[in-house]
């Protein structure tokens, strides 16, 4: 084995002080998800509870199996908009009867369910997820359909929901529908698509439109359960495969389907035969390696030590490009690959060797892990003739073709295209996660902030006009504060630009519960597919 050494100074006051910032991040960050987990405040869960249903979370606790993880995604989504934080909708992966699923579920206390747009992008990159993964989809829903003042951003985009579960099913990924009371107009149709459909008696309501639709379009009057009722589609129109008496029986029922699907994984979990140790350092030490101050560097193997099993890291090229550390480990019995930065910049030669490492994980079927702490890469007259331009190419070229699973965690900084060569949201990672230290924007407020005051100074330059000092400091601080403000996690995370805001300490189970989840579908590198390589 080659364990990795550790010179952390878990006594001295620069670690504390580490700790204690990132202590503070972690404060706020349960003061937001609590605004998620609070749904439609006290009075409307009260008034749900009332009704004798039970909550979004609760469901969702029933449904998978006892004293396993559920993983929630995006718990923030639509932080920061005027939409309440969670996006009415709770999704996230789960074990049910030993499968991995993808679960969503509605949050009826919130507007009845309704969908806003940050609704729909949830969901949307939910089934992106099951899609990627293979994972059986389980939708529990109970929704009054599209918020109708916000129609005109949900209408158009909305149809890619019901497309995906057709996708889905035609993939032969199995899709179930749990209905706990209103699935109305374009909602009905996930009931309707599912390959599954369980319906409770005197709750369930699905049709395409209601009474007082149905009398303004045809004048006939009629009722909710002859319209759309469970029992009704359970013994008249056929579209309820399941018929449960309340809403714990349909979870069990929905349980029993799961259980039925003959769904295997493409690769066994690491059984006995891939024996494996915990890291040898405590877990709750990542909390003090991050520097409050993202411009002081953090020598990113102390991470590595207390997420991978055994702390057994093989580095690849570690006198090359030292401001990139790669190398081979596992975590969880899974095999990977991992890039993490150590210095900030990116030179040529860092990217050189990402390039060559990616190529490798993918000769070898090895998924791979990103780690950010990069202000990107490095710029300047000697930079420039050096060729960081195409060498910069190069590894976004490798990650862009790269055909294993990425995994990323924004530890630090994230900026310019040093976050698309890590793996960035847009180069489709299986999941992307931030730590509460993280930040991500096209360059850091001061740099930002400065370039626009030296092209407006040049500009009154070329004109002959004099420079307003005064509006110039004004001007600077006010985008750096813009720019602060929008590089944050939480402001990130509401618009779902990752899966969700993690504690550090949590790492190890968050990729653990990932890495299991890909490898649900096939593991295959790409074999020569990538683009030229600009030398």
């Amino acid at each position: 084995m080659t364990v990795l050494p550790t010179a952390l100074d878990t006594g001295g006051s620069e670690y504390a002080a580490h700790r204690d910032a990132m202590l503070a991040k972690l404060a706020e960050l349960d003061a937001e998800h609590a605004k998620a987990l609070a749904g439609g405040g006290p009075k409307y869960t009260e008034r749900h509870r009332g009704r004798g249903k039970l909550l979004a979370r609760e469901r969702i606790e029933l449904l998978v199996d006892p004293d396993t993880p559920f993983l929630e995604l995006s718990p923030l989504a639509a932080w920061g908009s005027d939409y309440p934080v969670g996006a009415s909708m709770v999704t996230g992966i789960g074990v049910v009867e030993g499968v991995e699923c993808l679960i969503t579920a509605n949050d009826p206390t919130v507007r009845g369910g309704a969908s806003n747009p940050w609704t729909l992008k949830k969901a949307l990159r939910a089934n992106e997820i099951a899609y990627a993964n293979r994972l059986p989809c389980i939708s529990l829903v109970e929704s009054g359909g599209a918020d109708l003042p916000s129609q005109k951003e949900i209408f158009i985009p909305g149809g890619a929901l019901f497309r995906d579960i057709t996708r889905l099913s035609a993939a032969g990924i199995p899709t179930i529908a749990v209905v706990f009371g209103n699935s109305t107009a374009g909602g009905a149709y996930v009931p309707g698509m599912s390959d599954h459909t369980v319906m409770i008696k005197e709750r369930s309501k699905v049709f395409l439109g209601g009474p007082p639709l149905v009398k303004m379009a045809t004048g006939e009057e009629s009722d909710d359960e002859s319209l759309g009722g469970a029992e009704m589609h359970a013994r008249t129109s056929g579209l309820a495969d399941h018929y449960a008496v309340d809403e714990r029986d349909a979870l069990r029922q929905a349980r029993r389907i799961v259980a039925r699907l003959n769904h295997r994984k493409a690769h066994p979990d690491p059984g006995p035969s891939v024996p494996y140790d915990p890291p040898r350092y405590d877990e709750d030490e990542l909390l003090g390696i991050v520097p409050g101050d993202l411009k002081t560097p953090f020598d990113p193997r102390e991470v590595i030590a207390r997420i991978v099993d055994g702390s057994d890291f093989d580095e690849f090229k570690p006198l090359y490009g030292p401001s990139l550390v790669t190398g081979w480990a596992r975590l969880h019995g899974y095999p990977v690959g991992v890039l993490a930065n150590a210095q900030g910049v990116l030179f040529s030669a860092e990217s050189q060797k990402a390039a060559q490492f990616i190529q490798l994980a993918n000769q070898r079927d090895i998924p791979l892990l990103f780690l950010h702490n990069t202000t990107g890469y490095m710029v300047g007259k000697e930079y420039e003739q050096g060729g960081i331009i195409k060498h910069g190419a190069m590894m976004i070229n490798a990650v862009s073709n790269s055909k294993v699973p990425h995994l990323s965690v924004l530890m630090g900084a994230s900026y310019g295209a040093g976050h698309y060569g890590m793996c960035g949201r847009a180069y489709d990672p299986r999941f992307l996660f931030a730590w509460p230290s993280a930040k991500s924007a096209v360059m850091g407020p001061q740099q930002l902030a400065g370039v626009l005051s030296i092209v407006a100074r040049a500009s009154a330059r070329a004109k002959g006009l004099p420079y307003d000092e005064d509006a110039d400091a004004g001007l600077r601080a006010m985008v750096e504060q813009q720019i602060e403000a929008e590089s944050l996690p939480a402001f990130l995370s509401g618009r779902l630009y990752d899966d969700g805001i993690i504690d550090p300490r949590d790492t190890r189970t968050v990729l653990g519960i990932c890495l299991s989840a890909v490898h649900t579908a096939p593991v295959e590198g790409a074999r020569g597919g990538f683009g030229i390589f600009r030398m």
